[in-house]
């Protein structure tokens, strides 16, 4: 599948968790089956565009939200532009004082490696 498939689904995924919605609750407030929303969450199936809007909603969130931070891949660095797809979204669902101590986790994970 593709790798927009699995960043929006983690996205997805990440924004539900931080509204506290099991799938089984965000699958039912979309009117979209729990399977599916399953499948769309682990990037296995190309969500269409009536169960995006329908997610959205249910999340209550905006569709630039919900794309927000989302770059598309150049040919040349697919997989890398994939991983930091990924990292955005979790750092994203943290609060600033979180994203300061990764940050500074970061930083020594950097002194480490010059080492």
């Amino acid at each position: 599948m593709s790798d927009i498939s699995k960043i929006i689904g983690n996205r997805i995924r990440i924004i539900r968790n931080d509204k506290g919605l099991s799938i089984e609750q965000l699958a039912e407030k979309a009117d979209v089956n729990t399977t599916h929303l399953g499948r769309i969450e682990r990037g296995k199936t190309i969500p269409r565009l009536d169960s995006i809007e329908k997610i959205v909603n249910a999340l209550g969130i905006t569709f630039e939200e919900l794309f927000r931070y989302i770059q598309p891949a150049t040919e040349t660095s697919k997989e890398s532009d994939t991983a930091l797809a990924l990292l955005i979204n979790r750092l994203n669902s943290l609060n600033p004082a979180e994203q300061k101590e990764v940050s500074n986790l970061f930083e020594i994970l950097f002194q480490l490696m010059k080492k």
